[in-house]
């Protein structure tokens, strides 16, 4: 193919409106805020499995009480370092905070 030909032709987009993808009332895509959700049943279901308050989990983990709650009702944007502080509390591990 010539450095001049292009697989789609400037005039072959025109003619498409751009769509915005729906957002949920927090700004996020809807896949994004179930999977939050979802993250955070699991979060409150480990958490009670293990007969942990949200205040020892917190202090395990490093991180506030509040922010605890937040992960379980699916609103905190959690962090990857975070989900492992969160994973070595559950497994029995101290985090390294």
């Amino acid at each position: 193919m010539a450095r001049s030909e292009t697989l789609f032709p400037p005039d072959a987009c025109s003619n498409r409106q751009a769509r915005a993808i729906p957002r949920d009332a927090d700004g996020r895509l809807p896949h994004e805020s179930e999977f939050l959700r979802q993250m955070g049943d699991r979060v409150r279901e480990m958490r009670a499995l293990r007969g942990l308050s949200r205040r020892e989990l917190a202090r395990r983990a490093g991180m506030s009480e509040r922010y605890v709650a937040q992960i379980e009702a699916g609103k905190g944007n959690v962090s990857i370092v975070l989900l492992l502080r969160l994973s070595l509390v559950f497994r029995g591990q101290q985090s390294s905070a």
